[in-house]
């Protein structure tokens, strides 16, 4: 099942698809290592769900909604 990382519910993990932002956005994702193939765990949400935690290539990584919401990802089965 494929959805962007932004909808992802704690505990959810998957594998970075594609990146569909573009310029200086899409340059500062990719150099934070969300790269296509790139294994994605989401840890933690604020209590307004504003920005997330993911762990990503061992290190972990806060994220706003909106940079997530750029981010399409292949949904690992349980």
């Amino acid at each position: 099942m494929n959805k962007t990382l932004d909808n992802f519910q704690i505990g959810e993990s998957g594998t970075v698809k594609t990146v569909i932002a573009e310029g200086r956005i899409k340059r500062r994702l990719f150099d934070m290592g969300l790269t296509p193939g790139a294994e994605v765990y989401l840890r933690k949400k604020a209590p307004l769900g504003d920005p997330i935690e993911v762990t990503v290539r061992g290190y972990e990584l806060t994220l706003r909604n909106a940079e997530a919401a750029c981010i399409n990802m292949e949904v690992k089965d349980a």
